[in-house]
């Protein structure tokens, strides 16, 4: 009958600072605890195995991982940690010269595989050198560590403990004096981990596997096994924006627009073609002319949908080309793109627009485009209704077609507003304390009070009535309700 004990753990605190952690296991031979970091204890008469095939085991293939990678760990520190992510993504995109694999670790982490970089940027101290300079020309300051798994390298850079570490046998030795917040487990797991005396990497390591998983989760021992790399830590990598960018020299200077369309054709194409292969469009497209003397001159195209087709942004980036003036012959040309939008891909009707069973908006954003690209971006703009009661508070100016035409209000609220609101109100006359307005107005409707606005110090209290003036004309005023009523003209309906 196999006979059972009870380990008990860490008794006396000079051996190791924690409280009693008990355990009952069974025992043959010689067995003894093994704790989070260490392998399993083989039994007193091991059973010959028989591989399979070419099988690793899945700890076998971490290890061996660990030992032909370097991962270089960035901890943005103080003001720098708190700017994040912007300053991080910038930082990360910096950080692809070195090395394809960088992968982020939000809000404050940053992780670049390099073992394949060494020899390229002249060694670790090097690649630290050439690192600090990027981090100093985007003003972040951060702690570095190297270690051959990736968790241990951005323990070691939180715990700014600037480790080098290529060998994985130091690899838990060097990270035992650290403490368990490196790891960023919830504080409820380091204070129950603190309440038995165990506040370092090293001692958590020291633990039994099976207790630590019972009582702490699966989850905080499997962190363990990807610290210390006995299993995979696969990271996702990170991958920068991507945007069109392409110049051209001209042949011979010209300021000809017709010369530099043309010229710009062979960019606008394989901005077609970058753009087709990853089914995205433009809302933007910016166009610059190189000068000898004079400073470049800027073309910007702003677009209402995202946009693909090269034919037609030829055409668009013609019509605003036209409408230049250049200070002299240009010698070069370029072509910037903005961020690609994903863009919705369908399929042309049988029937044109404007004929029976025809969309009558397919041809609407070609139509806007067309209009701003001739009279420019500000001459067309779009509206959007803001949630205020206030007449002049309740829209603002937009992109068009940034706001979806179910976002604008509808219903009975929305017929009692006119179309057409002054841009300030024009103060009426009066004659018997009725207004006047190209001669004697009917009023046609109830009073409509209004007031709000007491948050912002623009408050109003009015009565809106509707009205109609000597020509039938149904206009839109109020009255202040503060003395000396007043009577003004807010808008005049269709």
């Amino acid at each position: 009958m196999r006979a059972r004990r009870t380990i008990d753990l860490f008794a006396r605190r000079d051996e190791c600072p924690s409280a009693r952690l008990e355990q009952s296991l069974p025992t043959r031979g010689h067995e003894r605890a093994s704790g989070p970091g260490e392998r399993s204890p083989r039994p007193a008469a091991p059973q010959p195995q028989v591989a399979r095939g070419n099988a690793t085991p899945p700890a076998g293939r971490a290890a061996r991982a660990a030992a032909t990678e370097l991962w270089l760990g960035l901890h943005l520190a103080g003001a720098a940690g708190r700017c994040a992510p912007q300053g991080l993504q910038r930082l990360a995109i910096r950080a692809l010269r070195f090395t394809p694999r960088v992968s982020l670790v939000p809000p404050d982490g940053l992780l670049l595989e390099v073992h394949a970089s060494l020899r390229l940027f002249g060694g670790v101290e090097g690649l630290q050198r050439a690192l600090r300079r990027e981090c100093a020309d985007l003003a972040i300051a951060g702690s570095l560590a190297f270690a051959p798994t990736p968790l241990a390298a951005l323990a070691a850079a939180r715990g700014e403990c600037a480790v080098v570490l290529q060998d994985a046998a130091r690899l838990i030795g060097s990270l035992a004096p650290l403490p368990l917040r490196v790891l960023r487990w919830p504080q409820e797991v380091l204070d129950r981990l603190a309440a038995i005396g165990v506040r370092t990497i090293g001692q958590v390591l020291r633990l039994p596997r099976a207790g630590f998983a019972q009582r702490f989760g699966a989850n905080r021992l499997a962190d363990l096994d990807r610290l210390t790399g006995r299993a995979p830590d696969p990271r996702e990598r990170f991958e920068a924006p991507v945007r069109f960018r392409c110049r051209r020299e001209l042949p011979c200077e010209s300021g000809s627009h017709g010369q530099l369309l043309a010229a710009l054709a062979p960019l606008i194409e394989a901005l077609g073609r970058f753009l087709e292969a990853r089914q995205c469009g433009v809302l933007a497209l910016e166009c610059r002319l190189w000068h000898r003397r004079a400073e470049p001159t800027r073309c910007v195209l702003r677009l209402a949908d995202p946009l693909a087709d090269a034919v037609r942004l030829t055409e668009l980036l013609g019509e605003r080309l036209r409408m230049l003036t250049l200070p002299e012959p240009a010698h070069a040309c370029e072509l910037r793109a903005g961020e690609p939008v994903p863009r919705a891909l369908c399929s042309s009707g049988l029937w044109q627009s404007g004929e029976h069973g025809g969309l009558p908006e397919a041809r609407g954003s070609a139509f806007i485009e067309r209009l701003r690209a001739r009279l420019g971006p500000e001459a067309v703009q779009g509206l959007a209704v803001v949630p205020d009661h206030r007449p002049e508070a309740a829209w603002r100016v937009t992109e068009p077609g940034a706001c979806a035409p179910s976002a604008i209000a509808s219903g009975e609220f929305a017929a009692a507003r006119p179309v057409w609101l002054l841009p300030v109100p024009r103060p009426l006359r009066q004659r018997g304390g009725l207004p006047r307005y190209r001669g004697a107005l009917r009023l046609g409707s109830e009073p409509e009070r209004i007031e709000t606005g007491w948050w912002d110090g623009r408050d109003i209290e009015r009565d809106y009535y509707e009205a109609v003036d000597v020509y039938g004309r149904r206009l839109w005023l109020f009255r202040e309700r503060a003395a000396p009523h007043r009577w003004f003209l807010q808008g005049v309906f269709a």
